[in-house]
């Protein structure tokens, strides 16, 4: 749907509910396209820190141990 800019500025909410419902809002000057209205999607929610702890293991358990001596591997 486009209107132009006078008709959105009397039918703002109308236009808004619209949009809302899914149709595409596209307002005009001059019959030029200039401006399309978009729905704002909600924001993610805030990662929580800590949600996976115990679930998931990070490392193996010999992460910690020596490794080997690479000297011989290089030439």
């Amino acid at each position: 749907m486009q209107v132009n800019i006078h008709e959105a500025k009397s039918q703002l909410s109308k236009l808004i509910q619209r949009t809302l419902d899914g149709e595409e809002v596209i307002i005009a000057r001059n019959n030029q396209p200039i401006v399309r209205l978009q729905r704002i999607d909600k924001p993610r929610r805030k990662r929580q820190l800590g949600a996976l702890h115990g679930l998931v293991q990070a490392t193996s358990p010999d992460f910690n141990a020596p490794l080997a001596d690479m000297t011989d591997y290089m030439q």
